[in-house]
């Protein structure tokens, strides 16, 4: 009888190690193996970031107020520069620009400048050069300021045509939202208001900070301007 039991705990101790040894094995199943090359996760949501053509692709991080104008005009250079060192046309480039934090209000459309411009300007310290006031437009889709803005007279409209993408940090919109709200305004309607007056060829994505990452995982090379 003893041999019995000793017998039975044995086989019930190596049981239990071999479940234990099986529950090892799926945790570094699921882990990265030493040294090999990481892959993340793919997210559907993402996958319009593959459908954009091009042999080449970029994503430039709009930050700040002058941000967003940088990154329009580094967009444009892109272009100019494959096109005349390598021949490429518009086609072969894919880029992707990142409007968040401070930039965020560049992608929306002049009819939401005409009516928050000013508590905008006050949010994201952003004045019209030429009357050192709170702007009405969207003045970033202006070719008439030239130096006057860090665009240097490259418009919105112009990278639209050209097939730039532009993605809107949701986070921030709803932060703009709620501070032109304040204490009794909407930020609900405010917001509702934002994602129907957005430029052609946007998207939201749940933050900018997201996109930045999920872009340079399908191959985008990161452009910061801020």
């Amino acid at each position: 009888m003893k041999e019995r039991l000793r017998g039975r705990r044995s086989f019930i101790t190596g049981l239990g190690s071999a479940v234990a040894v099986t529950g090892l094995g799926a945790a570094g199943a699921a882990a990265q193996a030493p040294g090999s090359r990481f892959q993340a996760v793919r997210h559907s949501d993402d996958d319009w970031m593959d459908k954009l053509p091009g042999k080449h692709r970029m994503v430039i991080d709009g930050v700040t107020a002058n941000g967003g104008g940088e990154a329009l005009l580094f967009a444009n250079n892109l272009f100019n520069a494959n096109k005349s060192a390598y021949s490429l046309g518009e086609q072969d480039m894919a880029i992707i620009i990142v409007m968040r934090h401070f930039a965020t209000p560049f992608a929306f459309t002049d009819t939401i400048w005409a009516k928050y411009g000013k508590p905008m300007s006050a949010i994201i310290k952003f004045t019209d050069p030429k009357t050192q006031e709170a702007p009405t437009t969207n003045l970033y889709n202006s070719p008439a300021y030239g130096l006057a803005l860090p665009n240097l007279g490259t418009t919105i409209d112009s990278l639209i045509k050209r097939g730039v993408q532009f993605a809107i940090c949701d986070v921030a919109t709803h932060f703009a939202a709620a501070q032109i709200a304040g204490a009794n305004g909407n930020a609900d309607a405010i917001y509702k208001e934002f994602t129907v007056n957005t430029i052609p060829n946007s998207r939201f994505v749940p933050a900018g900070v997201v996109a930045v990452n999920r872009a340079q995982e399908r191959g985008y090379t990161l452009i910061y301007a801020g």
